[in-house]
């Protein structure tokens, strides 16, 4: 059974099994939020996606997170610490700490500090660069350190 590995300075062991391809795909959704980007969103989530907010009440589908995002979150900064990324067979398993600051519809700043767990899934005849995609992600608050 490989070791779990922090993605950052992991390096060569990183990319022996595939953990490097989900690093890089974390970056790019990361990215996407912070950017409110539809269409990055909808490339990096799998159709089945389920995603759970960190209030343990709320749910959101593929076209429901998509939404909810694309234009109408606003964040000032995203920052995904603490990563953990183990490749099993045609999943990956993810953990980091999200923490974002975002602009309120009144204008005001809200903070998001959160630990998440990610499901990545492989989809088949994927090059080793790979169409890896969100299918499932979870999180709980945290207190701020």
């Amino acid at each position: 059974m490989a070791a779990p590995l922090l993605a950052a300075g992991a390096g060569a062991a990183l990319a022996a099994d595939g953990s490097e391809a989900v690093a890089r795909r974390l970056e790019a959704l990361r990215v996407a939020i912070q950017d409110g980007d539809a269409k990055a969103l909808d490339a990096l989530t799998h159709p089945q996606l389920s995603y759970g907010h960190s209030s343990g009440r709320k749910i959101e589908t593929k076209a429901a997170f998509i939404t909810s995002l694309a234009g109408k979150t606003n964040y000032k900064s995203l920052v995904f610490s603490e990563q953990w990324i183990q490749v099993v067979g045609d999943n990956a398993l993810v953990r980091h700490v999200w923490d974002g600051a975002d602009i309120l519809p009144n204008g005001e700043t809200g903070r998001s500090y959160i630990a998440v767990l990610q499901v990545w899934l492989k989809e088949a005849g994927a090059d080793e660069g790979g169409a890896w995609r969100l299918l499932a992600r979870q999180s709980c608050p945290l207190k701020p350190a």
